[in-house]
């Protein structure tokens, strides 16, 4: 059963998850060496590369919507498989950098063609796959994504085990090849048929005749995107703030900072379609971010007590008793976030609208890592326990947001026109 829920069915939805696997790999070899490589082998100080990395996720979160406005207009697959071949040669590109600015110049294209990949992909999930089965489909694809990133950490973990300028070359360059590779199993999909597949080659669509960057009009969706981007801060908290933590605030042994990868990774990958299967419709994409933000609140507090440990064994068991609520927070989260992503975006403009959506993404990776060290190292207790409430808040601000979105109908689209979502979520016609 387990690998039943991990494994999409055929068609589409399984060809998609096949190229998130390929890239995925690479990328978890990326993420455990690259930073090693930039500093060992091309020479960069920490303060250099993280400028660069600030400077390229900003970069990106600006890239994502034009480039995801150019597959609405071109259509995604094509978009999706260009996308990947220029992120391939960006990561490429990093095998010859000997200097900062061309590093830095690697970094900004690399981070652009990874947002507007992002934006393509869901532009082209959107446009193959029925809205009712979009949320369960994306659930497959997080599953194989945490997989992949697992495989590829590991294999990455051989390169650091070296420590050596040609395995980290070798780690890298498979992460460019990668993407070269899940180019190709992008291009074994058809084109989408539809209003999407209309849009991208310039025929009538709902909305034609507007402005072509309609998200940024769109003040609802705005909202929703903010209150996504808000609680995709927990995104920093395994990857830099717990280590910190773990070390500076409690008895828990280092081996610890490891086991709570593996409760998160394992969790998403078992579990995270069983819970998007109780997403169908808005009102429970709210109910879910509601639930999440509770959730989150309670892995917080959770993870607070964990200072309080007077020995190793008790301060781990309750880090790994919080790992286990926060990626049940971090679940709940994505099942609803995903539903309220596509249904609230107009049919002809998903692209635009993911790109706009997933800069969530790029900003909590730029600004997370600042905010929530300054904010949970310096504040101790009172730091993890605000970070809760501002989840809490967000996950309950939500439902109002939504409301405000789905009784406009898909924002941007022309008056007159029925946009269609999940359960019959509709805007009348007058």
């Amino acid at each position: 059963m387990g690998f039943i829920r991990i494994v999409p069915p055929g068609g589409p939805a399984r060809t998609l998850a096949l190229a998130q696997l390929t890239n995925s790999v690479g990328d978890g070899a990326y993420y455990v060496c690259s930073v090693l490589y930039f500093s060992r082998v091309v020479g960069l100080g920490p303060t250099h590369i993280g400028a660069a990395l600030t400077l390229g996720w900003a970069l990106g979160a600006v890239a994502g919507v034009p480039l995801g406005h150019l597959a609405d207009r071109r259509g995604p697959r094509g978009i999706a498989i260009l996308m990947s071949v220029a992120t391939g040669l960006a990561v490429g590109s990093f095998l010859f950098v000997r200097s900062y600015p061309a590093f830095l110049a690697a970094v900004c294209a690399y981070t652009c063609c990874q947002c507007g990949l992002g934006a393509a992909r869901q532009a082209l999930l959107a446009g193959l796959v029925e809205p009712a089965r979009r949320t369960e489909t994306r659930a497959y694809l997080q599953s194989t994504v945490n997989a992949g990133l697992a495989l590829g950490a590991a294999l990455g973990g051989i390169a650091l085990r070296l420590d050596t300028e040609g395995a980290y070359l070798t780690a890298l360059a498979a992460d460019g090849a990668s993407f070269l590779v899940a180019a190709l199993v992008l291009s074994r999909l058809r084109p989408p048929t539809g209003v999407a597949a209309t849009a991208g080659q310039g025929g009538p669509s709902v909305g034609q005749g507007g402005p072509s960057l309609t998200v940024l009009r769109d003040r609802p969706y705005a909202l929703v995107s903010l209150l996504n981007m808000i609680m995709l801060l927990y995104m920093p908290l395994l990857s830099v703030v717990l280590p910190l933590w773990i070390v500076e605030r409690t008895e828990a042994p280092s081996w610890t900072v490891s086991a709570l990868l593996v409760v998160n990774t394992v969790g998403v990958v078992l579990f995270q379609v069983r819970m998007a299967a109780r997403v169908r419709d808005l009102p429970s994409a709210s109910r879910a971010l509601r639930h999440a933000g509770l959730v989150l609140l309670a892995a917080c507090a959770c993870f607070a007590l964990s200072a309080t440990g007077t020995t190793a064994w008790t301060a781990a068991l309750l880090l790994l008793a919080a790992a286990c609520v926060q990626v049940l927070g971090e679940m709940l989260l994505g099942s609803g976030s995903w539903e309220i992503g596509f249904a609230l975006a107009p049919p002809d403009k998903q692209g635009q609208y993911q790109g706009f959506y997933g800069a969530g993404t790029a900003v909590a990776r730029l600004i997370g890592p600042l905010l929530l060290t300054t904010l949970i190292l310096s504040g101790g207790t009172l730091g993890w326990l605000l970070l809760g409430a501002l989840f809490l808040t967000a996950g309950l601000a939500m439902g109002p947001a939504v409301r405000w979105a789905s009784g406009r109908g898909a924002a941007g689209a022309a008056p007159g026109v029925v946009i269609e979502e999940p359960r019959k979520l509709r805007r009348p016609t007058p």
